[in-house]
């Protein structure tokens, strides 16, 4: 999925340098993830010293998340849409709780409460993100849902310039719609707007938990709780197709390619990349889910769509740029 996966997907999001959710990356490499407050990301100095080295990373995850998310919608007709998500959310939650193994003695209900909002969050965000995924192409479920974090940095900054950004994308949604979301199918773009508000939401409660937490034991916790709001939903759409072995097996994989092993290259990668600089190139992924889904998915966009999602990243981009001259970023 798009960062939608716990994503969180990889949290962090497109903006995610905004003050709150800077540290709002949960990645994971054995067994550690979202580092402290401040402590994420590298010096411009370092990064400079790594080359392209991490931004290769990063890239590299991008690619992971979206291409992961190609593989869940050829997984939906063995499992549905709300199958492929208890898997993923389960499998991870798995994955990260064998890794992390997380203590649950000595927080308070204030610290409870939190990754209860988190895991929420993090359910939502990829029950709405997979329910789009169903109706509308890949790269324009991305693109809409990438409005969400877009909207946080703008709120945030409190600049007269970011109307240009939020101008900008509200032009690519409008070509996008191509006069009429009834192109798209308007559920599915609802369900990918809905995703993107999700998605806002999980940035700033994934940068509360990444106070109240050390390593990533409150993303494991979180992801755990995801797992169980969805539990019943998949169970209910998919029943016996979520213990058939090949099923279980693709849903691995999509557990492993939109979350575990992008959380790992975000964790090498921002220990020598500074989180401006991360927070753009995630602005990237409505580009590279559009080249997944026609690789992947054979879905073709047309010109007023990659012009869409050009704006959009251009919006994306320019909030960042924006946000980080505020705060002498």
């Amino acid at each position: 999925m798009s960062r939608s996966d716990g994503g969180p997907g990889r949290s962090g999001g497109v903006n995610s340098q905004v003050k709150e959710a800077a540290p709002a990356v949960p990645v994971v490499s054995g067994g550690t993830a979202p580092s402290a407050p401040g402590a994420r990301a590298g010096t411009a100095p370092a990064a400079r010293r790594g080359g392209l080295g991490p931004v290769a990373l990063v890239v590299a995850g991008g690619l992971s998340v979206q291409f992961g998310s190609a593989v869940a919608v050829l997984l939906m007709p063995r499992a549905g849409a709300l199958g492929v998500v208890t898997l993923r959310l389960v499998l991870a939650a798995l994955v990260l709780l064998l890794v992390c193994r997380p203590k649950v003695r000595g927080y308070g209900r204030a610290d409870w409460g939190t990754v209860v909002a988190f895991g929420t969050a993090m359910a939502g965000m990829n029950i709405l993100f997979y329910q789009a995924l169903d109706r509308i192409p890949l790269g324009v479920a991305v693109t809409l849902e990438v409005l969400g974090p877009l909207a946080l940095s703008v709120v945030a900054s409190r600049r007269l310039v970011n109307l240009l950004w939020a101008g900008l994308a509200l032009g690519g949604v409008a070509l996008l719609g191509g006069g009429g979301f009834d192109r798209l199918d308007p559920l599915g773009a609802g369900f990918a707007l809905g995703a993107g508000a999700m998605w806002a939401t999980y940035i700033v409660f994934s940068a509360r938990t990444g106070r109240r937490f050390p390593k990533a034991d409150g993303l494991a916790l979180a992801m755990a709780f995801g797992a169980v709001l969805s539990l019943p939903l998949g169970i209910a759409e998919a029943g016996g197709a979520l213990v058939v072995p090949t099923t279980v097996a693709l849903g691995l994989g999509v557990a492993l390619l939109s979350s575990v092993l992008p959380y790992t290259l975000e964790l090498l990668a921002l220990r020598r990349l500074p989180a401006p600089t991360f927070a753009v190139l995630m602005s990237l992924e409505p580009a590279i889910a559009a080249g997944a889904g026609l690789l992947v998915l054979h879905q073709a966009l047309s010109p007023a769509d990659g012009l869409a999602i050009a704006l959009v990243i251009a919006a994306s981009v320019g909030a960042v740029r924006t946000q980080t001259a505020r705060t002498g970023g």
